[in-house]
């Protein structure tokens, strides 16, 4: 008796890429990538796991991410090592360790891949989502935060991305920050009774994450909170000015927003995000801030620094609301008829894919009839008909699909041949 065994299905959480997506992906990092790299940006590749020691110190311990977020485990000698919940912590950690900033002190790195969370499943919200960061290390100047600002509009403008608001404010420095602080617990400790669990814990050792929270009842207590805006120190009053002016003069739309402070604890002065209204609830598709204190805090020499974040699940699907996807079909469907013609047509097969045709050969031993239709079927421009009769006669017949027009082809030179009827 046959055994049977049950269909192993994906993590809950997680999710396949399937072939009629991954061309949107690709367009995506491509335009992303091509526009970087005219901004000075080079790439960095990292690995997927760290210390958890990392995110603990540079995300901070009273946040979501780190309090219920993350995958953490025990290593082989008994050390906690953590699956990346965000990637900047690991750019800084590589910044430091591999000497970066001796060879260069300004930096600008780009990188592309996996993070991991353990968040509550929704449409546009997977526990393994994928993300392209950029980041730049060594440059102070407002100026920067307004370019990386620009840099990510532009992204999206030639993605043809409509409906977006970039939402805008300060965090100040250590300087301003704690009179902030202090006048924020006050106001908290004033509405303890409608805050939640978490917020009621995190009002004392850390009220900027109340902010963050997102529990309706909470959002009321925010709503007539003391704002950063008004606590800023004369220099990080200066720089928030500065960079505001940078946008107005590249025509960026942006909104305050004294309520962003975004879900980590690392960020210093400017923090932003880019917003949505196409997603529902899910708004955000791209965010990030400057975090000058965060490559000292992780053993590194004090270096300013600011990155950005965007989400490529969520602006996939925002790209594949607004584009008809184009499948990208067979240039040439090589239709072997016979054994005997196989190990010919194989070669130029090879030939042609060599040559950046995109082609497609059948190795079974249907008729011209099945082959014709499988051609059909997958969308094939054309159709290069072999058999014995044309190995013998040295030339080939070449069918268009469309308009249903046939050519000879010469064997000799057949490739070259097939390239300019494809012109």
């Amino acid at each position: 008796m046959e055994e049977r065994f049950n269909m192993i299905q994906l993590i809950r959480g997680f999710k396949d890429i399937l072939p009629d997506e991954t061309q949107t992906w690709r367009h995506i990092e491509d335009t992303a990538i091509a526009l970087f790299q005219s901004f000075g940006f080079k790439e960095i590749r990292l690995p997927i796991v760290e210390k958890t020691e990392l995110f603990q110190r540079s995300i901070g311990e009273h946040t979501d991410i780190v309090e219920k977020e993350m995958y953490t485990f025990a290593g082989s000698k008994g050390e906690l090592i953590t699956l990346r919940p965000e990637a900047t912590a690991s750019v800084v950690r590589s910044y430091i360790q591999q000497k970066l900033y001796a060879k260069e002190p300004i930096q600008k790195l780009y990188t592309i891949g996996p993070m991991f969370r353990r968040e509550r499943p929704q449409k546009g919200r997977y526990r393994q989502f994928y993300q392209i960061n950029a980041e730049v290390f060594g440059i102070e100047s407002p100026y920067i935060d307004a370019q990386l600002i620009f840099m990510l509009w532009t992204v999206f403008m030639r993605l043809e991305i409509t409906g977006l608001s970039v939402q805008l404010n300060s965090l100040g420095c250590p300087a301003c920050r704690p009179s902030f602080k202090e006048a924020l617990a006050s106001h908290l400790a004033s509405k303890t009774g409608s805050l939640c669990s978490d917020c009621v814990r995190r009002q004392d050792k850390n009220p900027l994450r109340v902010l963050d929270c997102k529990v309706p009842s909470c959002q009321e207590v925010i709503d007539d909170a003391p704002s950063m805006v008004d606590y800023l120190c004369d220099d990080c009053a200066r720089h928030f000015n500065a960079v505001q002016s940078g946008l107005a003069s590249q025509g960026i739309p942006f909104e305050l927003n004294p309520r962003l402070v975004r879900g980590l604890d690392y960020y210093t002065r400017t923090a932003f995000e880019i917003q949505t209204d196409a997603l529902g609830a899910q708004n955000a598709i791209a965010g990030g801030g400057r975090y000058d204190m965060l490559v000292k805090m992780l053993g590194g020499p004090e270096q300013p620094a600011i990155g950005f974040a965007i989400g490529l699940d969520r602006l996939v699907a925002l790209v594949m609301q607004g584009l008809a996807q184009k499948e990208l079909t067979p240039d040439i469907f090589i239709a072997a008829l016979g054994e005997k013609v196989r190990e010919k047509t194989f070669e130029w097969s090879c030939a042609l894919g060599q040559e950046g045709i995109r082609t497609e050969i059948d190795f079974s031993d249907k008729s011209l009839k099945a082959l014709m239709k499988r051609a059909n079927r997958i969308g094939a421009a054309n159709v290069l008909i072999v058999g014995t009769q044309e190995i013998e006669e040295g030339a080939v017949l070449l069918r268009n699909m469309q308009t249903k027009e046939q050519v000879t082809i010469p064997i000799e030179g057949m490739v070259n041949h097939i390239k300019k009827h494809l012109t």
